[in-house]
């Protein structure tokens, strides 16, 4: 009774409410590689555009910042949604043509296609984040009833009902509890602070297209579409 280590614990559990632990162990594992490619992601992104506001609004040209851009290849977040307005006004404006119109929303049109794929890679892996948040502990809840139950049942066999016959299959079924909220909490906490973040770049991307469908209209009435 001396030796309640949390080591000796779980491996002297029954084997469903290591089964639990075992897959709220997974769980957390799994939630934490994607909070860490998440915070990478959404790092890279918010960094971009930064940088992509600079050079948008330093007053060059954007024909130039156009091809700087498809220079480097592999266009993602701003830089892609920038290139998808720009070259499909650029191909309708070679196709001749006029109405400012037309010209807008083929913009607008390839944009917003755009942005929503970037949007749809950067929440990529946030439902799962959500799922294990909210199921996490339900499981470990589920290990732990199943190691109370377990326990009580073993007490029929025994003349006299003490504490120290009890406690060791309650504090394994505790243990179980203590694992889901471990792998709970974090993955809220992450899933809720990536959703603001998305959101964020989301209302940022979606200012940044209308103020360039602003400027590719005057460049339209300007050019005599």
């Amino acid at each position: 009774m001396n030796d309640l280590s949390i080591l000796r614990l779980i491996v002297e559990a029954t084997i469903v409410v290591q089964l639990v632990m075992l897959m709220l162990v997974g769980a957390s594992v799994y939630s934490w590689s994607i909070v860490f490619r998440k915070r990478a992601a959404l790092g890279r992104a918010k960094a971009d555009l930064e940088r992509f506001d600079r050079d948008f609004w330093s007053g060059g040209d954007l024909a130039t910042l156009y091809k700087t851009i498809e220079f480097r290849g592999n266009a993602i977040g701003i830089d892609s949604i920038f290139q998808a307005g720009f070259s499909e006004f650029a191909r309708l404006s070679q196709q001749g043509v006029e109405a400012v119109e037309v010209l807008l929303e083929g913009a607008r049109r390839a944009m917003k296609a755009q942005q929503i794929k970037e949007i749809e890679f950067l929440e990529k892996g946030l439902s799962n984040l959500a799922t294990v948040g909210s199921t996490s502990p339900y499981v470990g809840l589920f290990g732990t009833v199943w190691g109370i139950m377990h326990a009580f049942v073993g007490l029929g066999s025994v003349q006299q009902a003490t504490l120290a016959t009890v406690a060791p299959g309650i504090a394994e079924a505790l243990i179980a509890t203590a694992i889901g909220l471990f792998a709970a909490i974090p993955a809220v906490v992450a899933y809720n602070r990536f959703a603001d973040q998305v959101w964020r770049l989301e209302a940022r991307y979606g200012a940044f297209m209308e103020e360039f469908s602003t400027i590719l209209q005057r460049h339209a009435t300007r050019s005599g579409h």
